[in-house]
């Protein structure tokens, strides 16, 4: 399962490849952005991207989105199959319920963390994402 190849990739197989939670994986690139599938339970940490969206795709489970805006902190819920993109420059908190898999398009080398984040809980991956297979 990789990008280097003009075959399908199956999101299916990569979900199942890997078991770690809030360590997201790499399945393709489109430009010079990374298509990331994550398994995701619990919470995240809250973080924010200064220079870029965030785009989420539920595949299964559910994820809530905690976002600290101007007009004060509110929490979106995003059922399966739901799209979400947290602008740039939003302090957010991704967390979900139960074990849930998720879909986000992100920048090459953006950090699962963001720019500037609250301490890193054991459970949180602080990455740029890992390639199938690693």
């Amino acid at each position: 399962m990789s990008d280097e190849t003009d075959l399908p990739i199956s999101l299916d197989k990569a979900l199942t490849s890997f078991d770690a939670l809030w360590s997201p994986r790499i399945v393709t690139h489109v430009n010079d952005y990374d298509v990331r599938v994550a398994k995701v339970e619990g919470e995240h940490v809250w973080h924010v991207h200064e220079d870029t969206d965030e785009f989420f795709l539920v595949l299964e489970g559910e994820l809530w989105i905690s976002l600290r805006e101007p007009g004060g902190e509110r929490t979106v819920a995003l059922p399966r199959g739901a799209v979400f993109t947290v602008p740039r420059g939003t302090e957010h908190k991704p967390y979900a319920a139960t074990r849930t898999a998720i879909m986000m398009f992100e920048p090459s080398g953006t950090s699962t963390v963001g720019d500037r984040h609250d301490e890193i809980p054991a459970h949180v991956d602080a990455t740029t994402g890992h390639q199938l297979g690693a």
